[in-house]
């Protein structure tokens, strides 16, 4: 496998293509101004020692050895040896609730960002585990395959919103349904599902799928975000909130009692999400009570450096070039070497 340990450095090629350019410039303006003194054979003949091509020969050769001594500070990597690893872990999906009734602030900055704040610093956590994320509000769709590619985790993460579903409700049944099919099929590994919500306008259903999930021994959590006495919910125009069809400002409000229903089901834990930071650590907690087996990843363990190719590259190249003479040598006569 083939890799850079600095890919940045390629970069530095747009500055080589802006000097071959103004080389291809600087040799046309010359050209020119050669010709204003006469026929380039007549020239020629009056400068014997001069050589046509070894300028640009020099400038080319000098070119590729920068191009080598740029990829050189790429440090270009090959992986000699492919093992499979096997590590102590747990897998976790992660179910989040985006309906828009998350995007109220009676938690800061609102269920939403406090939530996915918790989700980061638990992915933080994790070591030799693998991760899903689910998300859902009247549907619910799988925003990441289970992996141990914690940055992609955080990544697709960060660009969750409420948008991503058009149709609003809570579906709890159907994120845990999901949830159920989206492990891996290794036995004997301890296998969570976290279910963050608000549990507003939940559409039934829930407890039964959570149940089904526990009899196959996947524990299901519950983390509800937000208060009981609820908040309203800012609608797209600042300063206001989302109202009913009366004209009511709508308050949303934490259903606390469903979602300790669905963790019981589940063989879980509820967990209360407020402004402060207990709820990452209890969860923290939970998991680290289940049960761990070998998680088999395969990588590549070792990596060899080419750096040393790619100078031994340019210094031959440029001595090369410090080598070749401009003019042509007279005690060379008749070896037309560039000439």
């Amino acid at each position: 496998m083939f890799k850079l340990a600095y890919p940045q450095a390629l970069f530095l090629y747009i500055l080589l293509v802006i000097v071959a350019g103004i080389y291809f410039v600087a040799q046309r303006q010359r050209k020119k101004a050669l010709r204003r003194y006469g026929s380039p054979e007549l020239l020629g003949a009056m400068m014997p020692e001069v050589s046509n091509y070894r300028p640009a020969v020099k400038f080319w050769i000098t070119f590729v050895a920068l191009c080598f001594m740029v990829l050189l500070l790429a440090r270009p990597q090959f992986g000699t040896k492919m093992e499979t690893v096997k590590r102590q872990g747990v897998e976790t999906i992660i179910a989040l609730d985006i309906s828009n009734s998350m995007l109220a602030e009676d938690v800061a900055p609102n269920r939403l960002e406090k939530s996915k704040n918790i989700i980061s610093r638990l992915v933080d956590s994790f070591s030799d585990d693998k991760v899903g994320l689910i998300v859902f509000a009247g549907d619910a769709f799988i925003q990441l395959p289970i992996t141990s590619d914690f940055i992609s985790a955080k990544m697709f993460l960060e660009s969750i919103t409420p948008d991503l579903i058009a149709r609003q409700g809570t579906n709890i049944k159907a994120a845990i349904d999901m949830g159920t099919r989206s492990f891996t099929p290794k036995e004997g590994v301890g296998k969570a599902i976290i279910i963050i919500t608000d549990g507003e306008n939940h559409e039934g259903g829930a407890k039964e799928a959570a149940k089904a999930a526990a009899d196959k021994g996947m524990m299901v959590y519950v983390m509800g975000v937000g208060s009981p006495e609820g908040a309203p919910i800012p609608a797209e125009r600042a300063g206001d909130f989302r109202r009913d069809k009366g004209g009511n400002v709508i308050v949303t409000k934490l259903n606390e009692q469903m979602c300790k229903e669905i963790a019981a089901a589940g063989n879980g834990v509820y967990i209360r999400i407020d402004n402060t930071n207990n709820a990452q650590r209890l969860l923290q907690k939970e998991i680290d009570k289940l049960a761990k087996a070998d998680i088999e990843t395969t990588t590549y363990s070792e990596y060899n450096e080419q750096f040393m190719v790619m100078a031994w590259i340019a210094f031959i190249l440029l001595l090369l070039e410090m080598l070749l003479m401009v003019k042509k040598n007279p005690r060379l006569k008749g070896f037309h070497l560039f000439d």
